[in-house]
C-alpha cells in the first residue's frame, strides 16, 4: 500500500475513533469542536485532496473558534506541506508532537489472557476507572463519555484486572479494515505489570477476529514507555507525526 495512503486511512480512522460532536467542512478543511481539554476534537484539520495552505480560512477559524471561548488551534501533519510555515507568519506556535504507529495484524504479538474482558460499551466502572487513572474531573468526563456514545463504527472495551480490581484500560475501533487503539491507562499504582501490555493484545485479537488488515495507534512524541510497549507489540511502522499550531 502507498504510504501517503496509508497516513489518510490512518487518520480517517482515527479521527472516527475519536468523534467530535460539531464539525464543519470548509474550503478543505475540517473543524472539530468538542470542549474540554483535548486537543484532537478541538482543532482544525487537512483532509484527504484537501487544501494544504489555510490562509484563506484563518479569520473564520478566528471568527468561529472564538465564539466558543477557544484558542484556535490546527493539526499540522508532516507528509501535508505548506500549512508549517503559513501558521507560522500568522502568529501560531507550535506544541504537542505525536507520532502515529502502525503494524499489520499478522504482526502483532496478541494476547490470549484471560483476565481482560471485552464489551461493547463500556460500564460504568470503566467509565470511572478511567477518569480516576487519567485525573480528569466531572465536566472533562462527560465530555468524553459522550463522544463515546457518538461512535457510529464497530468497537470493543477491554478491561484487564487485578485481583478483581481494574488495573488497565482501553477501546479499539474498526475503520474500512483498520484498527485504532485508544485511550490505554493504567492503575499508576499496577504500572509496568503488563497490564496494558494484555489490554491492547486483547484489543489486537478483537481487531483481527473484525477483519482489520492492520491496525494504529497515536502516541504522544515523548512518551517512551508507551513507545517501547507498543513497539514490542508490532507497531513497528511510523506512518507519520504531526504536531499542533495555536494561535498566540
Amino acid at each position: 500500500m502507498d504510504p501517503t495512503d496509508l497516513s489518510w486511512r490512518a487518520e480517517e480512522a482515527c479521527m472516527a475513533a475519536w468523534p467530535a460532536p460539531r464539525e464543519l467542512l470548509l474550503e478543505g478543511w475540517l473543524l472539530r469542536a468538542a470542549g474540554g481539554g483535548h486537543r484532537r476534537p478541538n482543532s482544525v484539520n487537512p483532509i484527504r485532496g484537501g487544501a494544504s495552505d489555510p490562509s484563506a480560512i484563518l479569520p473564520t477559524v478566528e471568527t468561529i473558534y472564538g465564539a466558543f471561548g477557544q484558542t484556535p488551534l490546527f493539526r499540522v501533519l508532516s507528509f501535508v506541506e505548506e500549512t508549517d510555515a503559513v501558521l507560522d507568519r500568522n502568529g501560531y506556535a507550535p506544541e504537542g508532537e505525536t507520532l502515529t504507529l502502525y503494524g499489520d495484524i499478522d504482526g502483532f504479538a496478541i494476547s490470549s489472557e484471560k483476565t481482560t474482558e471485552l464489551a461493547i460499551v463500556p460500564g460504568a466502572d470503566w467509565l470511572q476507572a478511567r477518569a480516576e487513572f487519567s485525573e480528569v474531573g466531572a465536566a472533562e468526563s462527560r465530555i468524553y463519555e459522550a463522544m463515546l456514545g457518538s461512535l457510529l463504527l464497530p468497537r470493543a472495551f477491554a478491561t484487564t484486572y487485578a485481583k478483581r480490581e481494574i488495573a488497565a484500560l482501553a477501546y479499539g475501533v474498526v475503520c474500512n479494515g483498520l484498527g485504532v487503539i485508544e485511550s490505554v491507562v493504567t492503575d499508576k499504582a499496577k504500572r509496568r505489570q503488563g497490564y496494558a501490555r494484555r489490554t491492547v493484545g486483547r484489543l489486537l485479537q478483537w481487531a483481527k477476529d473484525e477483519g482489520a488488515y492492520g491496525v494504529c495507534l497515536q502516541v504522544v512524541a515523548d512518551n517512551a514507555p508507551a513507545i517501547g510497549l507498543y513497539r514490542s507489540l508490532g507497531f513497528t511502522t511510523e506512518l507519520h507525526r504531526y504536531h499542533y499550531r495555536r494561535k498566540r
